[in-house]
C-alpha cells in the first residue's frame, strides 16, 4: 500500500490556518512525583505540579510533504477509510485494524504489524469515560517509555515472540484521525521530537486497581517546536511515533496534547477523534 503524504498546501488556504500562540499544559517542575491514578469512574487523578505554558504552534501543512517520522516523529497522510461506523467497535476491528497495519507498514518499511487497541475521544466527555470513550487529553505527553513499550510489545505476542521482536527494531505508531470534521475544538500538537531533550522526559506511574503502567509527560522548555494540522477532515490522519527502540539519534518518543486554538469560533462542534495504536517489528 502506498501512504499519500498530505503535500505543501493540500488544502486552501483557512480560516484558522496560520501559525498560533496556544497554552499548552506541561509539567512545571519535579517539586512533588507525577503519578495519575485510573482508581475511581470518571477522569483519572493527577498528582503533580502542572501549569499551562504560552507555545507557538506552527501549521504543519506548507511543510507537511517534508515530515519524518524519523526526524520530527510524525506524518500528516491522507487514507481513505472503508469504515462506515467508527463507533462499532466490531466494524472497527474487522475493517480499520487491516486498514491501519497496511498504512503503519508502507510508513515504516516494517515487516509486521500488530494492531492491539484503540480510543475514541469525544470533546466534553468528561464523566462517561471507559477503556474506549475518553475526553482529549490537555497535557502533553508520550504514550510509552522505554521500559513499558518493550514490556507491552511481550504482553501482546508473548515471551518467546518478544524475544525475536526485540532482538531487532521495534516501533510503536499510533494513528490518529478525526471522525468528523473539520476539527475546530481541541485539535491536536504535535512536538517536533528533534527539539526534545531527554531531561524534558518523566516517567509517570498510570496506577490501576490492578495493575501500574508508565508513560512520559513533559517538563516545559521553551525551545520545545510544536506543530498542528488545522481543520483536519476525517481524509486526514497523523502518524505518531510513540517508540522506537533504536538509540541511534533518530526520533524514538512524540510528545502531543490536545489544546484550545485561540480562533475556535462560537458554536464550534465538539471534536470526535479515533487513534489506534500498532507495534511494527523489522524481524525477519
Amino acid at each position: 500500500m502506498t501512504v499519500q503524504t498530505c503535500p505543501a498546501l493540500a488544502t486552501p488556504p483557512l480560516s484558522a490556518g496560520h501559525d498560533i500562540e496556544a497554552e499548552l499544559v506541561y509539567l512545571a517542575n519535579l517539586d512533588v512525583r507525577p503519578v495519575i491514578y485510573y482508581d475511581q469512574p470518571g477522569p483519572p487523578r493527577r498528582v503533580g505540579n502542572y501549569a499551562g505554558f504560552a507555545m507557538p504552534v506552527r501549521n504543519m501543512r506548507p511543510i507537511a510533504g517534508d515530515l519524518s517520522l524519523n526526524r520530527e516523529g510524525f506524518r500528516l497522510i491522507r487514507q481513505h477509510s472503508a469504515v462506515r461506523d467508527f463507533y462499532d467497535a466490531e466494524e472497527v476491528a474487522a475493517v480499520y485494524y487491516p486498514e491501519v497495519a497496511d498504512v503503519v507498514k508502507a510508513a515504516t518499511g516494517a515487516s509486521r504489524a500488530v494492531v492491539f487497541d484503540h480510543t475514541i475521544r469525544i470533546e466534553g466527555n468528561m464523566e462517561a469515560q471507559d477503556t474506549i470513550h475518553r475526553a482529549p487529553v490537555r497535557l502533553v505527553h508520550n504514550d510509552y517509555t522505554h521500559d513499558s513499550g518493550p514490556r507491552r510489545v511481550r504482553e501482546l505476542v508473548g515471551p518467546e515472540e518478544a524475544e525475536r521482536w526485540l532482538g531487532g527494531r521495534v516501533v510503536e505508531i499510533n494513528l490518529w484521525r478525526p471522525i468528523k470534521g473539520p476539527v475546530e475544538q481541541a485539535p491536536l500538537a504535535l512536538a517536533d521530537a528533534s527539539s526534545l531533550s531527554h531531561h524534558d522526559i518523566v516517567a509517570v506511574d498510570l496506577v490501576y486497581p490492578e495493575r501500574t503502567g508508565e508513560i512520559y509527560h513533559i517538563v516545559h522548555n521553551p525551545r520545545h517546536r510544536w506543530f498542528y494540522a488545522p481543520e483536519m477532515t476525517p481524509d486526514e490522519a497523523i502518524l505518531i511515533k510513540g517508540y522506537d527502540s533504536m538509540t541511534d539519534g533518530r526520533a524514538r518518543f512524540t510528545p502531543h496534547t490536545a489544546f484550545d486554538h485561540p480562533d475556535t469560533p462560537a458554536g464550534a462542534a465538539p471534536r470526535e477523534s479515533i487513534e489506534v495504536r500498532v507495534f511494527v517489528s523489522y524481524a525477519s
